[in-house]
């Protein structure tokens, strides 16, 4: 029994990491952070008359920085994905 309880939970490790609706929360994460940034680049550009300087500057702030950010996170789990299947095979084997 408590091999199914640790198999369980190996699963929903891996689950999570690879979920769907996580993957999904993090591209419109990713849209709403560009759009944003944009907006205010676009903005900025209005009330300076500098053109497309703050629109350019926004888009690559707010892309960039979402994917850093998204990137640690999904390299984050991916670890604990992996950290619960070594602890799950080094169970197996005591």
């Amino acid at each position: 029994m408590g091999d199914q309880t640790n198999k369980a939970d190996h699963v929903s490790a891996t689950d999570r990491a690879q979920s769907p609706a996580a993957l999904a929360g993090m591209g419109i994460q990713f849209v709403a952070a560009l759009l944003f940034f944009a907006y205010a680049g676009n903005w900025i550009d209005a009330r300076l008359g500098s053109a497309p300087i703050a629109l350019l500057l926004g888009v690559f702030v707010g892309g960039g920085g979402t994917f850093f950010l998204n990137y640690r996170r999904l390299m984050r789990r991916i670890e604990a994905a992996e950290q619960a299947a070594k602890r799950a095979r080094d169970e197996q084997l005591s």
